[in-house]
């Protein structure tokens, strides 16, 4: 690999984590970013003529922290006060002589989440400022989703930095936790949304969403939202060898073969289930986590269950309405043999607002399909094609228009919602 792809493969792979460990000793948010940008530029410069380091990471953190130091140099040689930047560089030390996670939270990413969750902070802009600050998701995607302006979101979120800023990006305490959660809880299920989405990032996105949300489970082992989030992304992730075959065809989840699923996450997402309904506090992550592991019963050779996955879907639409859920609830009611029920319902969630434009054609075309109205089928299965961004996904939905076989795209194919009330 190339000096220049292996820059590109840390920025990409590592850019969240290293802001994470430099946000809370440079103390401005701005500051570590343009601190790590630069780092990124000088390892352009630098790892060509003299080789990739051992361990780039490191390599990046360092040069980051020296010109973070540099930056708080200049501004307090103008402002007369010297003593910070030896406060900053002694700071500084002291971390990098101790474990890099801390005394307190066992993460800093999950540090720089939960301070992200601030109360001063307004409570819509929690979730994406987690997203760009902390798992780097670009504020053009993270407004898509959000159905906003990204110039506008850009200058919400440059004022939410300036604030956090101000109050030092304070670690949150015990009893500030359970407050916090819930906004880390959606902004880790929405890193992993677009992780799922785009093949090219995907890997490392939702990786590094699957680590925070069994760091969060771990530090809160008794939340049993928290749990059914990470049963939830542990039954995802245990699918995605299986989505695709080995020329790269995309492969929905009621043809994928189980012996391809990975068998260790299939079963940490049973018993993050298992654990989350011991505790007897239903809610939407858990009953999301239930859909998933009804599926996952199929790997022990029976069908899968339909109406129980009906039944947990009107529960979900019950607890917390969404369009993706309703879509979800449609392609169900379509595999239980009740497609005019499906299509009634996707006719009035179109009536209703808003709606995943892309999977409400794709179930759409199915459930019309099941109906025996085929020219209308072909025509809705045409439209998801043309609102697809995946190229295999694309190609399969035009081979339905075509004719080729396929039943509904099932809740559980299509990618994790974005965030909610997107």
């Amino acid at each position: 690999m190339s000096a220049a792809r292996e820059v590109e493969r840390v920025a990409r792979e590592s850019y969240a984590r290293l802001l994470a460990l430099l946000a809370p000793r440079a103390g401005d948010l701005a500051t570590a970013e343009d601190a790590l940008s630069d780092a990124l530029a000088a390892a352009l410069e630098a790892w060509p003529a003299r080789g990739v380091p051992e361990r780039p990471e490191a390599w990046l953190l360092t040069a980051a922290r020296r010109r973070a130091v540099d930056a708080h140099r200049r501004g307090a040689t103008r402002a007369g006060a010297a003593g910070l930047v030896l406060e900053l560089q002694r700071a500084q030390l002291e971390e990098q002589a101790s474990s890099p996670f801390g005394a307190g939270l066992p993460d800093r990413r999950l540090a720089l989440l939960l301070a992200c969750a601030h109360p001063a902070v307004p409570a819509d802009l929690h979730t994406p400022l987690m997203l760009q600050v902390v798992l780097g998701v670009d504020v053009a995607r993270v407004a898509g989703a959000l159905l906003t302006s990204p110039a506008a979101l850009a200058q919400r979120l440059v004022r939410a930095k300036r604030k956090l800023g101000d109050l030092g990006w304070e670690e949150p305490g015990p009893d500030q936790l359970p407050a916090r959660v819930g906004p880390v809880r959606e902004a880790i299920y929405g890193a992993y949304g677009v992780g799922w989405e785009d093949p090219a990032e995907a890997r490392g996105l939702a990786q590094e969403a699957l680590w925070l949300a069994g760091l969060l489970a771990r530090l809160r082992p008794g939340d049993p939202e928290t749990l059914g989030l990470y049963g939830l992304l542990c039954a995802c992730e245990a699918r995605r060898g299986a989505r695709r075959g080995p020329d790269g065809a995309f492969i929905p989840l009621e043809e994928q073969d189980p012996a391809r699923w990975d068998a260790g996450l299939v079963d940490e997402a049973e018993r993050a289930v298992w654990a989350a309904g011991r505790l007897g506090q239903p809610g939407p992550f858990q009953l999301e986590a239930a859909i998933q592991s009804v599926h996952l019963h199929r790997r022990h050779g029976g069908p899968t269950d339909w109406a129980a996955i009906c039944g947990l879907y009107a529960g979900l639409l019950h607890l917390q309405p969404s369009g993706g859920a309703a879509v979800g609830f449609a392609a169900a009611l379509g595999q239980a043999g009740r497609p005019a029920e499906g299509l009634a319902l996707l006719d009035r969630l179109q009536a209703g607002g808003p709606v995943p434009a892309q999977a409400w054609a794709a179930v759409r075309s199915a459930l019309l399909r099941a109906l025996g109205r085929p020219e209308e089928a072909r025509a809705e299965a045409l439209r998801a094609a043309g609102l697809c961004g995946d190229p295999a996904v694309r190609a399969w939905l035009l081979a339905r228009a075509a004719g080729g076989a396929g039943g509904p795209l099932s809740p559980a194919a299509a990618p994790p919602a974005t965030p909610r009330g997107a």
